[in-house]
């Protein structure tokens, strides 16, 4: 069937349908995650086996002086402020780069947005036809019993080659997971690598501790480029990445939070400076970028240049915030999905929320992770601090509604189902997570247990999609302002745990304003108790 296709009768709905053929499902995944299955040591010959059927050896790919960026936390952010940065230089004859490429993942919306050119994702059009360019380039066929190339190695390939016909003289690349055996570590010769923030993550593939987990990340560490760090790594992350970068002969930079990005009030900073962890990512960016630039000839690139990169910089889904006006409600969305990330996540949420009354609302979910422990961790991080709640607390015994510091008056449990009726669109279908577990709000109802007895007075409720849990925020929004009217109440809401979740959250509450009305679905909520 996919050899007897024509470029012309496909479409992009052809083409996501294509790509999501090479996912692999739950039951595969489970199994390597239990097998305790690391990373393979054959992923990168196997990617340039698989390039060179695409038409490429991977010193092809050191025209597009790429940018490696790997990390657990902040590395989608930092390369979205390196590819700002870099925009503000570009010149089509002058020494700055003409064509930006940028890759990253997971996408929000539609998976277009992974491939980025000069900071626009493909059209509809240039996907598909990108995308069956590679595919029948390859020769796949998803009915073989040959191993297959997986959903995110293609893309990379895809990527590559989509920078490479588009004459792209720079390319943001992100790793998806780890770096050493991570498809984009394709990349023989980097014009520089940087590893940002480094957590607990990925466990089964990377390893339980920090060490372990550095000496994956530290994988792209190339010599002849230099690779920057936060200087904030903690000291047994720093100890695997000196060692490697002495073993590889690579120059390894700390990079502390620049002066010129904080401000006396956090309202006065860009929407994606407004979280203290986004300063030491957009300080990385700028080492990085900076050390670009000269090697491009701008032996001193023009700091306001720099500083409107970093200012001009949107990264969707991260440290994201959403006036909706007509309802006085604030949607805070994060993706926040590790320990470390929630409770950051949490804290953001914490300091902006209204020093006004106002009813906060919480909508979470993760699938995957031990989503019981990031719970609680939300739980304390994501109090208002206040002087007469207690300075000890803890995840297993956070403040709770004696105080006024309660972190959620209403907290609400769904699936990373977008939709009631329709379901996924197609650019958010994923087959690697347990349908049956999904089906049966199992995590969702333990996770309202968990609540309910971190926090016994508070609202609590499970759903089934993402649809319904912004109905319901509304709901119940205008249910208590028509409680106390006369009142300008306000309602915040955060909205974290999963990518996938805000991915959807941000599909509801965007398509609402494209087709201009708000979700009308009846809302069924389940009996969790």
């Amino acid at each position: 069937m996919m050899a007897s296709r024509t470029m012309a009768s496909l479409g992009y709905a052809d083409a996501v349908a294509a790509l999501n053929s090479l996912q692999s499902n739950f039951a595969i995944l489970d199994a390597i995650r239990k097998s305790g299955k690391k990373m393979n040591e054959q992923s990168i010959p196997e990617m340039i086996r698989w390039a060179r059927k695409l038409g490429y050896k991977p010193s092809d790919f050191n025209s597009l002086q790429a940018i490696h960026i790997a990390g657990t936390k902040g590395k989608g952010s930092t390369a979205a402020y390196v590819a700002s940065i870099l925009s503000q230089f570009a010149s089509d004859d002058g020494p700055g780069p003409s064509k930006i490429g940028l890759y990253t993942s997971p996408h929000l919306r539609f998976v277009r947005e992974r491939i980025q050119i000069n900071g626009k994702p493909l059209s509809e059009d240039q996907f598909a036809a990108y995308l069956f360019e590679t595919w029948d380039r390859l020769a796949m066929d998803p009915t073989s019993t040959q191993p297959k190339l997986t959903y995110f190695r293609f893309l990379t390939l895809m990527a590559l080659h989509v920078y490479k016909r588009e004459n792209c003289d720079a390319a943001v690349i992100e790793c998806g997971i780890g770096g050493e055996y991570d498809s984009t570590n394709i990349i023989q010769r980097p014009s520089v690598t940087a590893i940002t923030s480094l957590g607990i993550d990925h466990v089964a593939v990377l390893g339980d501790t920090l060490g372990e987990i550095a000496w994956h990340k530290a994988g792209i560490m190339k010599a002849g480029a230099r690779c920057y760090t936060p200087s904030s790594q903690r000291d047994e992350a720093k100890a695997v990445l000196d060692k490697v970068a002495a073993e590889r002969g690579v120059e390894l930079v700390y990079v502390p939070v620049s002066p010129e990005l904080t401000t006396p009030d956090q309202a006065d900073s860009p929407p994606l400076l407004q979280a203290d962890f986004q300063r030491t990512n957009a300080s990385l960016a700028i080492a990085i970028a900076e050390d670009f630039l000269r090697q491009k000839g701008i032996v001193r690139p023009d700091r306001s240049l720099i500083l409107r990169g970093i200012q001009a910089a949107r990264w969707p889904g991260r440290c994201d915030v959403r006036p909706e006006p007509e309802n006085s409600i604030t949607w805070c969305l994060d993706g926040g999905h590790t320990l470390d990330s929630i409770q950051v996540a949490g804290q953001w949420f914490a300091s902006r929320r209204p020093k006004t009354p106002a009813r906060s609302y919480l909508i979470f979910n993760q699938q995957q992770r031990d989503a019981p422990t990031l719970v609680r961790a939300l739980a304390v991080s994501a109090q208002t601090p206040s002087s007469s709640s207690s300075s000890a607390a803890s995840a297993s015994h956070p403040t709770t509604g004696r105080h006024h510091s309660r972190p959620f008056d209403t907290v609400i449990f769904c699936t990373n189902t977008t939709y009631k009726d329709s379901g996924f669109k197609p650019d958010h279908v994923s087959i690697n997570t347990n349908k049956v577990e999904v089906d049966r709000l199992k995590v969702q109802k333990e996770l309202a247990q968990v609540w309910s007895e971190l926090d016994p007075g508070a609202d609590v409720r499970v759903v089934k999609t993402i649809e319904e849990a912004v109905q319901l925020v509304r709901l119940l929004s205008g249910e208590s302002k028509q409680r106390n009217s006369g009142d300008e109440e306000e309602s915040v809401v955060l909205i974290t745990g999963s990518l996938h979740l805000v991915g959807g959250a941000v599909e509801v509450l965007e398509a609402e304003q494209e087709h201009g009305d708000k979700s009308h679905c009846q809302v069924d909520e389940i009996a969790w108790r």
